[in-house]
């Protein structure tokens, strides 16, 4: 019998730390205008989410707005935990309040707020879809759309990234084991995708699901408040908010918070309520988050400036890198990867770069696919023109010295 029962553990560890494929979590501490530092080093930060750059402190006149929200809608004070499921006693003024104005702000008649994008994509897949039906899946789609699948039991195809023609033959083939049964079809797809910057093909996905009949998830996680009119998102901007039937969108990328929703018409937020379990067996978001995220909200939509600025700083990487015959992939947006190929040489590359002021985070497989090991950039608009061509300079460097 074995003596340690965590033998295993650090078998497994070992392996990941020998193949340079083992994760730690460092403390970071952010700094002001897009900087952060770490282990004594200043470094400006090329590895959050945080797009828009606001600002990520709470001032006193942001405090005051955030109890004039939550007394608005009936709280004596600002509530910090809201003690409960959503469905028990968790479900607060300040939430249907913002559930009302994300609604109006995606142009659909309703909307859930949930905890996070994880449990927001893997909760609203598995109470769609179930052992009988069907999941359609952009092989580079996010984690959280994968387990949701899983959890579902529904078959699973996954097709080859944007691949649409193979999309489509996926949806023939399950339609021809149906046999005139009806059985649910369900398309999901990041609209950016998060480790390569590529945008999906959202038009000839909406053509698809209205042919096939199946129904259409699009994962606005990074394209929420980047994209469309007051960062609306991607759907919004392409005109096609109204033939998706289900948007998710985060508030703890752009909106620089935490938590998520989806925003669909009434019938599937009230189905949802009573299916996702993820809403239903979780303690609802805290009221203070809620109220924060209101005055969020308003920020994002004043921000047409910051996003023109997001997409000049990111072409500002992406060109000087590629100017450099630099591996960039085939993304347009603010995502920029840097695709290195080995593990151990984007790591290399990454901690390199931490000790010349630089934050750029090696991904590496399962996140993304075996061989495309890589450095992903998310600059800020809050960061100058000056700081990422200096930034690209010493990142160009750093690669052809490794």
């Amino acid at each position: 019998m074995n003596s340690n029962k965590y033998d295993w553990m650090h078998q497994e560890l070992g392996q990941l730390q020998a193949g340079d494929r083992l994760r730690n979590m460092t403390e970071s501490h952010w700094l002001d205008d897009g900087f952060m530092e770490r282990d004594g080093v200043r470094m400006l930060n090329l590895a959050s989410n945080h797009y828009l750059g606001l600002n990520p402190w709470l001032d006193d006149s942001g405090w005051e707005q955030v109890k004039a929200w939550c007394q608005q809608y009936g709280e004596t004070g600002v509530r910090i935990g809201s003690g409960a499921s959503r469905l028990i006693s968790g479900h607060d003024g300040v939430h249907a309040q913002l559930e009302r104005e994300i609604a109006k702000f995606k142009g659909r008649q309703a909307a859930l707020v949930f905890t996070s994008g994880y449990m927001a994509n893997v909760g609203v897949i598995a109470a769609l879809v179930g052992r009988n039906d069907a999941v359609f899946s952009d092989r580079l789609n996010h984690a959280s759309i994968v387990d949701g699948a899983l959890l579902s039991r529904a078959h699973m195809y996954r097709y080859p990234h944007l691949d649409m023609n193979r999309l489509e033959y996926q949806l023939q083939q399950w339609n021809k084991t149906l046999e005139g049964k009806r059985n649910h079809a369900l398309i999901v797809s990041d609209a950016v995708f998060s480790m390569d910057g590529t945008v999906a093909p959202l038009h000839n996905l909406v053509l698809l699901k209205e042919r096939y009949n199946a129904l259409l998830l699009i994962d606005e996680a990074h394209s929420g408040g980047v994209y469309g009119a007051e960062g609306r998102g991607l759907c919004h901007e392409l005109g096609l908010h109204g033939r998706v039937d289900i948007v998710m969108g985060t508030f703890g990328k752009a909106f620089g918070a935490v938590g998520a929703y989806i925003a669909a018409d009434d019938i599937v937020i009230r189905y949802m309520i009573n299916r996702a379990r993820t809403l239903i067996y979780n303690t609802g978001l805290p009221p203070l988050m809620a109220a924060l995220i209101l005055m969020r909200l308003e920020q994002v939509k004043r921000a047409d400036e910051s996003r023109t600025t997001l997409m000049r700083n990111a072409s500002i990487i992406r060109d000087g890198l590629e100017k450099s015959g630099l591996n960039t992939g085939e993304g347009s947006s603010h995502i920029v990867p840097l695709i290195l190929g080995t593990d151990e040489r984007a790591m290399t590359i990454s901690r390199k770069l931490a000790q010349l002021g630089i934050a750029g985070i090696g991904i590496r497989p399962p996140t993304v696919p075996e061989g495309t090991a890589r450095i992903r950039f998310t600059p800020m608009a809050s960061q100058s023109e000056d700081e990422l061509r200096k930034a690209v300079s010493i990142i160009v460097k750093a690669v052809g010295e490794a």
